[in-house]
C-alpha cells in the first residue's frame, strides 16, 4: 500500500464527541468489573472489599449503559471504512448490539439477584438500592447462574470487540480506532463507504 492510500484513510470520520466521551469513560469501567469479577472467584479473602465496590459500579455501568443507548439512538453513525468486508460490517453491527444488551441485562440480573437473596445494593453511605425481584432461594440461584453465564459472555464479546480494534489498528493500518477517537489524529480525505449498516 503506498503512502497516498495510507494518508487517504488514515482520518475515517468519527462519532459524535458525546458517543466517543461515553465510550471511553465506560470502557475501563466494564475492564475493572471483569478484573473484579475474576479475583472475586479466585481470592476468597479479598471477597468482601471487591464486592463492596463490585455492587455500586455494576449499576453505575447500568447507568452509563443507558446513556450510551439513548445516546446511540439520536446520533448518527458513521460510515463504515472501505477495509471492511461485508460480513465484518455485519459481524460489528451485531457484536454492538450483543454489547449493549449485555451492558444493560448483566447489571440488572445482579441487582435481581441480590434482590432475591435480600442482600443490600449499598451505592454510598445509607443510600440503598429497592429489591426488584422477590425473596427466593430458588430465583436467587437461577439468576446467580444467569449472572455467571452473562459474564462470560461479556468477556468474550468485549475481548473479541477489543482484538478486532488491534488487528485493525497494527495489522491492516487502516486507524479504525480513529472512529472513536478523543484526541487529535491526522486530517485527510478518509476512502470510506456511504453505509453503516
Amino acid at each position: 500500500m503506498t503512502g497516498e492510500t495510507n494518508e487517504a484513510i488514515a482520518a475515517p470520520a468519527r462519532f459524535a464527541l458525546p458517543s466517543r466521551i461515553l465510550h471511553w469513560l465506560m470502557a475501563p469501567m466494564v475492564i475493572a468489573q471483569l478484573l473484579i469479577g475474576v479475583t472475586m472467584i479466585a481470592s476468597l479473602s479479598y471477597y468482601p472489599l471487591l464486592l463492596a465496590i463490585h455492587r455500586p459500579l455494576g449499576v453505575l455501568i447500568l447507568a452509563f449503559a443507558v446513556v450510551r443507548l439513548v445516546n446511540r439512538l439520536t446520533h448518527r453513525l458513521p460510515p463504515f471504512l472501505a477495509t471492511m468486508s461485508r460480513v465484518e460490517r455485519r459481524i460489528a453491527s451485531w457484536s454492538e448490539y450483543l454489547l449493549y444488551a449485555l451492558l444493560l441485562i448483566q447489571p440488572l440480573i445482579g441487582w435481581a439477584m441480590l434482590s432475591a437473596a435480600r442482600f443490600p445494593i449499598i451505592l454510598v453511605g445509607p443510600l440503598h438500592l429497592p429489591g426488584i425481584a422477590p425473596h427466593n432461594i430458588n430465583v436467587y440461584a437461577v439468576l446467580r447462574e444467569c449472572h455467571s453465564v452473562g459474564a462470560f459472555l461479556l468477556f468474550a464479546t468485549f475481548t473479541a470487540h477489543v482484538c478486532a480494534v488491534l488487528f485493525h489498528t497494527l495489522v491492516l493500518r487502516d486507524r479504525l480506532i480513529d472512529r472513536m477517537a478523543v484526541w487529535p489524529t491526522k486530517s485527510a480525505s478518509p476512502q470510506q463507504d456511504v453505509t453503516q449498516a
